[in-house]
């Protein structure tokens, strides 16, 4: 029997930043038919707020170190202001959604990561993706909302990578639906000059991924994207694809697609 299509959205960078640009996201998403799930970061807006805590926000290799006093900026930030304010947004255009951290419905079990060359503190890589569950609310109509927090299933929430929850749910619905996951920012896809915002790389396979590493095309922030989205591919994902909002709006827009 054909699988029903499911879309996996993950949007972070400017567009959550841009009241106006989300917005305009969130009815162009509510406005998509069928199954869908949004997954969204917030890392800007968190360390906005860390600052004016007075908190440092330290970044290594694009992901952020979490201690105590961090988390409870992301807790307040991801599971708190973003996701109820896009949830709320999203009712007034009819949209169905249900905003959740991985501990609610015990939706993601996340391990405390290792302390090896790195200590990221209280950061969650992800063990189990609780999919009947999250299939159980999408045969209700109900559209999930998902920020980058998890649970060690201990009592302790986690800190975890919104690409990386998106990849994750993309691979555990790829069991029930056939997934198309696009991660949307605020560039137009991978850019082969990061000046020129319009030199995107239209096609990356896994050749081409390798080769752009060894140039430095691709690095930093955009290398653990793309990690995840390769991951994707090869444990079942149909389609991955990234670009900015406009994605969403028109097939033809300028944007970057995955393939092995």
């Amino acid at each position: 029997m054909k699988k029903s299509k499911l879309k996996i959205i993950k949007i972070g960078g400017n567009i959550i930043e841009n009241e106006g640009q989300l917005d305009t996201f969130l009815k162009n998403f509510a406005a998509i038919e069928g199954l869908k799930i949004l997954v969204h970061g917030g890392g800007k807006s968190a360390t906005i707020l860390a600052d004016k805590l007075g908190i440092e926000s330290k970044i290594i290799e694009g992901r952020r170190v979490t201690n105590q006093s961090t988390l409870d900026v992301v807790v307040m930030v991801y599971a708190g202001l973003i996701n109820k304010n896009i949830v709320t947004k999203l009712q007034t255009h009819k949209c169905n959604a249900i905003g959740f951290t991985g501990a609610d419905a015990n939706l993601i079990l996340a391990g405390k990561r290792p302390a090896k060359y790195i200590d990221y503190g209280f950061v969650g890589d992800i063990v189990n993706v609780n999919r009947q569950t999250i299939k159980q609310f999408l045969e209700l109509g109900i559209k999930p909302v998902f920020c980058g927090i998890t649970h060690d299933n201990l009592g302790q929430l986690l800190n975890t990578n919104a690409d990386t929850i998106a990849s994750e749910i993309a691979i555990a619905m790829s069991d029930f639906y056939e997934v198309e996951l696009n991660y949307l920012f605020e560039l137009k896809g991978v850019l082969q000059d990061i000046k020129d915002e319009n030199s995107v790389i239209t096609e990356i396979n896994t050749k081409i991924y390798e080769e752009l590493i060894d140039k430095h095309i691709i690095s930093e922030g955009m290398l653990p994207k793309l990690q995840n989205c390769f991951k994707a591919l090869e444990k079942g994902v149909e389609k991955v694809k990234i670009g900015n909002a406009s994605l969403i709006e028109a097939t033809d827009s300028l944007h970057t697609t995955l393939s092995l």
